[in-house]
């Protein structure tokens, strides 16, 4: 996908959430305990606040959040969107940008980043006003796939393997294949990271779904109803686990 894809689908996403959102700002979001509507608007408009000012200073902002904005929390993820709209219109993708992915310190990685995290973050309002999801486009869908293991899991769990505990000191060398559709990943998970490979070797372990279906089950969002299981379940078990914990 390139960068006006990207911000294409961002923009879609980021008017969605606020629609479905600011329908009652009071409304509980089921997959994240505790917040509200009111909540997620924030939380999204301090993510892209946070990157904004990442680009702008080349360091990471400290102390971080800011104060809440007396605007409410609609007009502050405006605010937010208008100022990650600026700087991204503003800079090439290829440009250097400090980020937490040691292979890529681009642009193009918080462009990805913020798309993925907005169309999270839009089902979840969806979710939260009772309204049915808005198909996510298939391109994105397996775009977050690889992003969620490359990223999230494989990379994240050997610089950080702390952040994973048990479920990652007892994982055992066996694979957990995964199909979205036409695309196929292999994940092996050992106690020295995780490895991702796109490859249709079978593994102890398979889930197969549409590409939201698996990409909504990694972020949380459901209880992979709409998949399909095979093998051990203790391993898919422990997958679950990992991604619980490299998407906190």
């Amino acid at each position: 996908m390139d960068q006006s894809r990207y911000l294409h689908l961002l923009e879609l996403d980021y008017a969605r959430m606020r629609e479905a959102a600011t329908r009652d700002l009071t409304a509980s979001v089921p997959h994240c305990p505790g917040w509200t509507t009111a909540n997620l608007l924030t939380h999204v408009g301090d993510t892209f606040l946070h990157k904004v000012e990442t680009m702008r200073r080349g360091t990471w902002p400290k102390p971080w959040p800011p104060e809440p904005d007396p605007s409410g929390p609609g007009a502050y993820l405006d605010r937010a969107m208008a100022e990650l709209r600026g700087e991204f219109t503003s800079r090439e993708p290829e440009e250097q940008a400090l980020t937490w992915y040691d292979p890529d310190q681009t642009v193009g990685f918080w462009v990805r980043r913020m798309a993925l995290e907005a169309v999270v973050h839009r089902v979840d309002a969806e979710l939260a006003a009772g309204e049915p999801i808005t198909p996510i486009p298939t391109d994105l869908a397996v775009d977050g796939i690889d992003e969620i293991l490359v990223t999230f899991l494989a990379f994240a769990s050997r610089q950080w393997p702390e952040d994973f505990g048990d479920e990652l000191a007892g994982a055992d060398g066996r694979a957990v294949s995964i199909a979205a559709g036409p695309d196929r990943w292999l994940v092996r998970l050992a106690a020295s990271g995780v490895e991702v490979s796109r490859d249709d070797r079978p593994g102890a372990a398979s889930i197969s779904g549409t590409s939201q279906d698996v990409l909504l089950w990694m972020w949380g969002r459901g209880d992979g109803a709409a998949l399909t299981f095979d093998g051990d379940p203790e391993l898919v078990k422990r997958l679950r686990g990992l991604l619980k914990e490299a998407t906190q």
